[in-house]
């Protein structure tokens, strides 16, 4: 895809989702960490199900640890996994208390030693509660950057170094949101609708003009 046209589908979508922001309901750094981690294999709106009550008494690693594990997976179960996760959390609180003051590092380094927290995870801290320039790239954005030609890649990480090397500065910020919403609602795995697509001119990809046909 040319430069000429990888800002003008960031334009669109940008005209498209406007303020576009994380589904994920959040009120600080630590609370964003969590909700991500239980995030994974399961959707924003279940997680946004489960956490007001979960922050309600719990919205600092020192609250989480005295909650507890045992009582911390039961809040968490209908999520799933609620096991690993409630003891990613945990130990995450530990290594927040004992080598960051009880803050969310915003150092990708210090982030990824979390438990619980990969690169993807970990580009989502940093730009929704840093504003830091980061992609993430989830099935989403992996699914429309190489399915529009915008950015292909045989891995998330080729992808992500992709998107960032093509992506032009001005969008950086706001790139993986609009990617995973349009992803989420429009360029869905199947299903898609291009003719409802505001990129369906800039998007290279051949079987575009036929709904019929998948990825």
């Amino acid at each position: 895809m040319t430069p000429k046209n990888i800002n003008r589908l960031y334009q669109k979508l940008a005209k498209k989702l406007l303020e576009a922001k994380s589904e994920l309901v959040f009120k600080n750094h630590y609370e964003l960490l969590v909700s991500v981690i239980l995030s994974a294999q399961s959707t924003d709106k279940m997680v946004n199900k489960i956490t007001p009550a979960l922050f309600s008494s719990c919205s600092t690693p020192a609250e989480t640890l005295a909650l507890g594990q045992s009582k911390l997976a039961k809040i968490i179960k209908p999520i799933g996994l609620a096991h690993t996760k409630s003891k990613n959390i945990i130990n995450a609180c530990k290594i927040l208390l004992e080598k960051h003051n009880g803050k969310v590092p915003d150092v990708r380094e210090d982030l990824e030693n979390l438990p619980g927290v990969g690169r993807k995870t970990a580009n989502v801290i940093l730009n929704e509660g840093f504003g830091k320039p980061t992609i993430a790239v989830d099935t989403h954005v992996f699914r429309v950057a190489n399915r529009t030609g915008l950015a292909y890649g045989k891995s998330v990480l080729e992808t992500e170094l992709k998107l960032v090397e093509v992506t032009p500065k001005k969008w950086l910020k706001n790139a993986h949101r609009y990617l995973i919403l349009h992803g989420r609602y429009t360029c869905t795995a199947r299903n898609f609708n291009c003719q409802k697509c505001v990129i369906k001119q800039e998007c290279g990809f051949t079987g575009k003009m036929n709904n019929e046909d998948k990825l």
